[in-house]
């Protein structure tokens, strides 16, 4: 039996529905931590262009599912306790200082747009969506360091974000009752209008920190 047993590629398949199909298949562990994604032998079984893998490998990448590795190639990511507490450590330094700081208008127009948008994404009870969003909200909160810089660097963290956050909506099935979720971000957002930085600053703390410890829960199970 194939891990790509049930994955079938319609002629209009795009390289980014073959980069959803395998991420549904890593993150539902047919391929597990380690594993190479081998393009050529993905091509032949999905009877697919060599080149239309590579691409959805590249998105893959991009989202923090897999990463490169010299003379292995592309393989999927191998989180562990330690990976998640040196990644959600860097997250809450950088958005306790974030909330720490007075929004100007424009800042706190573009938060409480992100948050609309993550609510509209809790309608929609898709899991990709919703991490997408919730993504988008906290990039929004980084921004008040007004720092390109740092900016860029919460991007990247957002990649290898991107993974654990839908490894915690799959396990959690959070996206069926998103109601959780909108709660703590409107807290978050709730506490930044009202100017109060401390409460803020404690509202992003305790939101991440139950991420991660959650996440260190759900990796001890798998463990």
């Amino acid at each position: 039996m194939s891990a790509l047993d049930g994955l079938v590629v319609r002629r209009t398949t795009t390289a980014q529905q073959v980069a959803d199909g395998l991420s549904e298949r890593i993150l539902a562990g047919a391929f597990g931590p380690g594993d190479r994604l081998r393009e050529s032998a993905i091509a032949a079984e999905l009877g697919v262009a060599r080149n239309t893998i590579r691409e959805a490998v590249r998105i893959l990448e991009l989202s923090g599912l897999v990463r490169y590795e010299v003379n292995r190639g592309a393989v999927v990511i191998s989180p562990t306790p330690e990976n998640v507490e040196a990644l959600y450590a860097a997250r809450e330094r950088l958005e306790t200082a974030a909330v720490a700081r007075t929004p100007s208008p424009e800042q706190l127009r573009a938060i409480t747009a992100a948050f609309e948008a993550l609510a509209e994404a809790a309608d929609s009870h898709d899991a990709r969506r919703i991490v997408e969003h919730d993504l988008a909200f906290h990039s929004a909160i980084v921004a008040l360091l007004d720092s390109s810089r740092l900016d860029g660097f919460y991007a990247e963290l957002s990649q290898e974000l991107r993974f654990y956050l839908m490894v915690l909506s799959v396990e959690d099935r959070e996206f069926d009752n998103p109601d959780v979720v909108l709660a703590e971000h409107d807290a978050i957002l709730s506490a930044i209008r009202s100017g109060d930085r401390d409460r803020a600053a404690a509202q992003v703390r305790s939101h991440i920190e139950t991420n991660a410890q959650r996440l260190k829960e759900i990796l001890a199970e798998r463990g």
